[in-house]
């Protein structure tokens, strides 16, 4: 009889079993709900769990105008670009952001919490965030999830 009978199971772009989830942002936290579904774009629920991987679900958010800020964040919180001119530095408040467009704010605070890799941007691309309760993804029937039971 063979002593080593358990293995360790790595997963690959063939073995892997992606969903469609979906989220709705209203009334959730805006950090808090972006690292749940980094936590899932990544794959990081999953047994099958495998760093170099793409073994993520499909996350679709809706409502994104619904979400929530703490504390003076409104107004403090500041996104900053640099144009690569000289004096070229643009900065937007959280308000004037969500203001131009609320998708935008969300997007930005879960890629932040993804890797700064190809495998960052791979993943960013199984996100979608749409404001108000329409998406364009009913073909794909994906199940709606409440952030506040996952850990």
């Amino acid at each position: 009889m063979d002593s080593l009978t358990y293995k360790t199971i790595s997963a690959n772009k063939d073995t892997v079993d992606k969903k469609w989830v979906l989220v709705d942002a209203s009334e959730q936290t805006l950090g808090r709900m972006s690292s749940k579904i980094a936590k899932l774009l990544r794959g990081k629920h999953k047994p099958s769990f495998t760093p170099h991987v793409d073994c993520g679900d499909n996350v679709i958010v809706i409502n994104a105008e619904k979400i929530n800020l703490s504390g003076n964040k409104w107004e403090n919180k500041e996104y900053i670009r640099y144009t690569g001119y000289p004096g070229g530095q643009k900065s937007l408040t959280a308000k004037e952001l969500f203001a131009k467009d609320p998708a935008r704010l969300v997007e930005k605070s879960v890629k932040g919490m993804l890797p700064k890799n190809k495998l960052g941007a791979q993943l960013f691309r199984n996100l979608k965030v749409y404001v108000g309760e329409n998406h364009k993804q009913e073909g794909q029937n994906p199940v709606l999830i409440n952030l506040n039971e996952l850990k």
